[in-house]
């Protein structure tokens, strides 16, 4: 085997090439620490149209990993990154079509940017290679690559879900788009589902290539250490000591709407209103930094979260009590880890995610003796293999409000029986395993 050739939107900046703090660049740690490596991405710079015909990659090596990055005009930032793959793409495979905004000129941005990503690549790319392809924003960069000459083995994987094809063919130029994905050699997604969708859409296109099934997890045994070190970290002991006595709910989320925390709002809402015992007696911290702020769609949901959580706040809570604690500025990843071994609930609630590992972190941080409980929804990629947890569809409030209620009255054996029955799955699936499989079955690709 040659190098391994990552590709993704973005390449992890210089804070995170050391020690990653989260997102892809965990994910690949481990298949990245074996062997000389290449990760190739937009720097997250923007430049002036003047200046474009003269970019070049910009490279930099930390230990076996060359980090090669292009600048992006702020016409190509927009068209590629806000308008088509944020503003198109993302919401469409999150289900929600109607959010769509299209227009061709941005399709076009969005293909010139994967063409620009295949000739800025390929001067770096040596014979052996094998390369491997990231999420949404590259859909056609395996078909650019193959139109620039390379020949390398390329695969290709999908963190996010993929829509039935009834939904995904309300795409203008969907069926070129499943063609595109021909070029691949290996195609991986996080579900059956998943892959049960995709392949369906490319057998109505036509295409030979099949979507196949890579879950992707954490690494549980350095998460559990983390979380466990970091019990007597001083702002753990801070938020502790806050709590006075008080249980623990925690939700961390990345401010999107597919995230379904309005929904989550409306249920403790209904928890605090149908169990009025809980009144005073417990505290939900939900954790959602702010992405994608310019997007209109991101500014209005920010606006009803500020609203919805001031509106409980002011009706339920007292002068010594506030029902929601909500902040929207990130907590550094250490920190999480030691905020959720404290939590005695942990309520991850999506309307739709490709997997969402702060449910496998939440599992993995746990203190075995005296375990939390996990609050999971159906369409969690993650559902399927983590059915101990309580399952709840999050359009349902009275069906929160009840997971609620049932996890802070639960006796500590069913928590830990639980808890017992959730650790294995996440300690078998981890982010190694899954690289490691979809590495050597691209590997194994030979090409004519």
């Amino acid at each position: 085997m040659g190098r391994l050739v990552v590709v993704s939107n973005r390449v992890p900046s210089s804070s995170d090439r050391q020690q990653p703090a989260g997102g892809l660049a965990v994910a690949l740690q481990d298949a990245l620490s074996h062997g000389e490596a290449l990760w190739f991405g937009w720097s997250g710079q923007q430049i002036a149209e003047a200046e474009a015909s003269n970019r070049k990659p910009s490279e930099e090596t930390v230990d076996n990993v060359t980090y090669a990055t292009i600048d992006l005009t702020h016409a190509e930032f927009d068209g590629f990154y806000q308008k088509y793959s944020n503003g198109i793409l993302w919401p469409l495979c999150h289900y929600r079509a109607g959010l769509m905004d299209y227009s061709r000129k941005d399709r076009e941005v969005y293909l010139t940017v994967n063409h620009l990503f295949a000739q800025q690549l390929r001067p770096l790319l040596r014979p052996d290679d094998i390369i491997w392809v990231h999420d949404y924003h590259l859909f056609p960069l395996g078909q650019a690559l193959r139109d620039v000459g390379i020949t390398n083995p390329i695969g290709f994987f999908l963190h996010i879900p993929f829509p039935p094809w009834s939904l995904m063919k309300a795409l203008p130029g969907a069926e070129r788009l499943m063609h595109s994905l021909e070029s691949y050699d290996v195609i991986g997604l996080q579900t059956e589902d998943d892959a049960r969708n995709m392949n369906d859409g490319l057998e109505q296109c036509g295409v030979q290539t099949r979507g196949q099934v890579f879950p992707i997890g954490i690494d549980p045994a350095s998460f559990a250490a983390q979380a466990k070190a970091c019990e007597d970290d001083f702002d753990v002991q801070r938020l502790q000591q806050s709590l006075r006595g008080r249980p623990l709910v925690i939700g961390v989320d990345r401010l999107d709407y597919s995230k379904g925390i309005p929904e989550r709002f409306h249920g403790y809402e209904a928890f605090l209103k149908r169990f009025p015992e809980h009144k005073g007696k417990v505290m939900y911290l939900q954790i959602a930094p702010v992405s994608r702020g310019t997007v209109e769609e991101y500014r209005r949901l920010k606006q009803d979260l500020d609203e919805t959580a001031g509106r409980i706040n002011g009706m339920y809570g007292d002068f010594d009590w506030t029902p929601i604690r909500y902040i929207t500025h990130p907590v550094p990843r250490h920190l999480l880890a030691g905020f959720y071994r404290l939590a005695d609930v942990a309520l991850v609630t999506p309307l739709r995610d490709g997997m969402n590992l702060v449910a496998k972190e939440y599992v993995a941080a746990q203190d075995e003796e005296d375990p939390g409980v996990l609050i999971l929804s159906h369409f969690a990629g993650a559902a399927p293999e983590m059915e101990d947890a309580l399952l709840v569809n999050p359009h349902d409030a009275d069906e929160i409000a009840d997971a609620l209620h049932k996890a802070l009255t639960m006796t500590q054996s069913e928590r830990q029986e639980r808890w017992e029955r959730l650790k294995p799955d996440v300690w078998r699936v981890t982010a190694g395993s899954w690289a490691r499989d979809f590495i050597e079955q691209l590997v194994r690709v030979e090409r004519g």
